[in-house]
């Protein structure tokens, strides 16, 4: 192995059910190739926090372990995944008056109403963990990309704001540091990670809608106009649906999962041939005889449920009406049979299962909803690394650079 060096970007996702180490290497335009992947069963992990640090630690190691053995590189950094019921995200508004007698807007402008837009008020003990600009204003003149040297009296911006529990998203960072002396380059919002992976300049143009259907919570941000303009989290994934399998059917947590895999659909099938299926008893007391229709309608519903939650949310926002592009589905919940119907039914907009775009590398990870996270990850570090960023800014007034718009 050799220590890591400036061409070799990390990405690592601490997930409910998994976790998941991709290792990529720029070339010399700054395009990624995945080189190594690593994975481990995750069970320290609870709706996508960390409840068990010692059993994390270990399924991290496993994973980072893997990951270096099949690329021969020795992971020192990586950029790590967040998400959460505590993720949140809000609009703000900056403002600047121009002085100058010119009127003419200049870069110092720019900069003072992005910073006056980032002077905000979140919750105590809470962190900003991105803060996307939006387009300008000059004079009640919207959607400007680029103010600099445009005649105005007063510069507005809109910042969104995506902000989280500083405790929630520090523990991992500092368990990395701490046991396995791993610096954390920059955390990222899981969400944020699977529509970089995900969606193409036309998809980002036309407003679309990434949805992350993971075990412990199903993540959502939408794009419109080359810009991410909403994102949230529902606490609620596909553990949740096992565990309402298990409480309505009386079965045990494994017993239910499987049933899920075999059976499960977002839909409850028009004819079901075998109404019934035996589930025997590891314990030696009788069998269960289980209602397939019973299994179907809790499922079907806790989905629809989730997805109806996203969809509130969005025409409370006024943004659903601008979604040309549909949606885009990602994570472990994508793969169930029938979810991209539901997802039409509840949108009323065409749905896809979302691939990988613009990556090269390990063909296996590329065709895996479950990997588009960390592979989102190397698309965000690859960016930065093309970026002669300035230390006195940080990496997320870079996003704009990411999705096309202009300024710091």
């Amino acid at each position: 192995m050799f220590n890591r060096e400036s061409n070799i970007i990390v990405g690592l996702e601490i997930g409910t059910s998994k976790v998941c180490c991709i290792v990529a290497e720029l070339d010399d335009k700054g395009v990624p190739t995945i080189i190594g992947i690593g994975q481990s069963r995750s069970n320290g992990v609870r709706k996508s926090e960390i409840i068990d640090q010692e059993r994390a630690i270990e399924e991290v190691s496993i994973a980072i372990n893997e990951a270096e053995q099949m690329s021969d590189v020795e992971v020192k950094n990586v950029y790590l995944a967040v998400t959460g019921s505590h993720i949140k995200a809000f609009t703000c508004n900056g403002f600047h008056p121009i002085h100058a007698a010119s009127k003419v807007i200049t870069q110092a402008d720019v900069d003072e109403v992005i910073r006056n837009a980032k002077t905000v008020n979140i919750p105590p003990g809470d962190m900003i963990v991105h803060s996307i600009r939006q387009h300008f204003i000059v004079d009640q003149k919207e959607d400007v990309i680029n103010p600099l040297d445009m005649l105005g009296t007063k510069l507005e911006v809109n910042i969104l704001i995506v902000h989280g529990s500083q405790s929630r998203v520090q523990t991992p960072v500092r368990l990395l540091k701490n046991q396995l002396q791993i610096e954390v380059d920059n955390v990222v919002f899981s969400g944020l990670a699977s529509s970089l992976a995900l969606l193409n300049k036309e998809q980002k143009e036309i407003g679309t809608l990434v949805i992350d259907l993971g075990a412990g919570t199903t993540d959502y941000v939408v794009t419109v106009d080359g810009l991410v303009k909403h994102c949230g989290v529902i606490a609620v994934g596909g553990d949740h649906i096992t565990n309402d399998l298990a409480q309505g059917l009386r079965l045990p947590i494994g017993q239910a999962e499987q049933l899920k895999i075999k059976f499960g659909s977002a839909i409850p099938p028009a004819n079901i041939p075998d109404k019934f299926v035996v589930i025997e008893n590891d314990l030696g007391l009788k069998a269960k005889t289980i209602n397939l229709e019973h299994l179907y309608l809790i499922m079907a519903l806790r989905i629809e449920e989730t997805l109806e939650l996203i969809r509130q949310d969005l025409q409370e926002t006024g943004i659903i009406d601008s979604l040309r592009g549909g949606v885009v589905l990602c994570g472990g919940g994508a793969r169930i049979p029938r979810i991209l119907e539901l997802t039409e039914h509840v949108f009323q907009l065409p749905a896809m299962i979302g691939n990988p775009v613009a990556i090269g590398g390990i063909s296996s990870a590329l065709k895996q909803p479950e990997f588009v996270t960390p592979i989102g990850l190397i698309k965000f570090a690859s960016m930065f690394k093309r970026k002669s960023v300035s230390p006195r800014y940080s990496l997320t007034d870079y996003l704009k650079n990411i999705f096309g718009t202009f300024g710091k």
